[in-house]
């Protein structure tokens, strides 16, 4: 199954591999040859869409994804973002990462910086879909948005996209007439993009990228009650994964596991196969940091539900997903 970026006429699977934990911070660090081995996998099963960022591990989920690439990159479609910065100390500080401040930024100095920096991480001389990763108040949509245009004059990239963003970041970059997706946390667990930003989208033909379909692992049907995380894994204190929250998931997942079983299909494929369906989502990131992974999350595009199934599923959502520690 493929979908079009919005307006690009790049066309790329609609499941597509996210890249975020192959870049080890906040996943327990990660295992190199396993990442190249899960990225190759996802291209052999069908999996055109390949997301990542210079924020993942500080370059090294792009040095991987560039790496396992080579040689396959007319059969990818290749994402990957600026505005997280730590080359320099503007826009609005964020966090620290590896002992460095990182910021906020989308000067069209510092885009254009980045970019040129991705290319050779990845290996690559142009860049399929370049998304501003998280929102800078400090600089301008417009100011920003030139500075994208640009790249895609110079070939540099071919279509823009944007991260994390509000309505009226939304609204803006609607206003320049060069949006083509936005890329947003959306689950079966996260699903207030659906009143804020999907009608907007729907209305003016942009493309979403929903990133974090098995939230994390938690809708993935392998995280029981009884999982314990690694202190340098993100999950461990998040209050997403509290143990009132993954009774409430063991509950839903008695609702998915027959539909699972009735096609064949593992639950986290019918969590992805269902979160595709849903209006206004064009594609769905996920992540895969093996083979196996890689291949059980591609098979997921090829899962079709009814109708019927789509509404007994979100009836469970609804039913078991409500007050959820967050």
């Amino acid at each position: 199954m493929t979908r079009t970026i919005g307006g690009s006429g790049i066309s790329a699977s609609a499941v597509g591999l996210g890249t975020w934990a192959i870049g080890g911070w906040m996943w327990g660090g990660t295992d190199e040859r396993q990442s190249i081995a899960a990225i190759q996998a996802s291209i052999d099963a069908g999996i055109s869409l390949i997301d990542t960022a210079p924020a993942y591990g500080m370059g090294l989920a792009e040095t991987i994804v560039g790496k396992a690439i080579a040689g396959r990159r007319d059969k990818v479609v290749l994402v990957t973002k600026c505005g997280l910065v730590w080359h320099v100390n503007e826009g609005a500080y964020f966090f620290h990462q590896d002992g460095k401040p990182v910021y906020r930024y989308l000067g069209a100095a510092s885009i254009r910086y980045e970019v040129e920096e991705s290319l050779k991480r990845l290996g690559t001389d142009y860049i399929d879909h370049y998304v501003t990763h998280w929102q800078d108040a400090t600089t301008p949509v417009a100011e920003t948005v030139e500075a994208l245009a640009r790249l895609k004059e110079e070939g540099k990239i071919r279509s823009v996209g944007a991260s994390n963003v509000s309505p009226d970041d939304l609204e803006a970059y609607i206003a320049t007439g060069a949006l083509d997706a936005i890329q947003e946390e959306y689950s079966m667990v996260k699903r207030d993009i659906g009143k804020t930003l999907l009608p907007l989208c729907q209305k003016n033909s942009v493309s979403v990228l929903s990133y974090s379909s098995l939230a994390l692992g938690l809708l993935s049907g392998k995280v029981g009650p009884e999982r314990v995380f690694a202190e340098d894994d993100q999950r461990h204190g998040n209050p997403r994964f509290s143990q009132v929250n993954r009774q409430k998931i063991a509950r839903l997942m008695a609702v998915l596991e027959p539909l699972a079983a009735a096609h064949g299909a593992s639950v986290a494929q019918v969590v992805i196969a269902w979160t595709i369906a849903q209006p206004g989502i064009t594609f769905s990131l996920c992540g895969a940091r093996d083979p196996a992974q890689a291949v059980e999350n591609a098979a997921a595009a090829r899962l079709r539900l009814t109708e019927s199934e789509l509404a007994l599923i979100s009836a469970g959502v609804a039913e078991h997903l409500v007050g959820l520690d967050s």
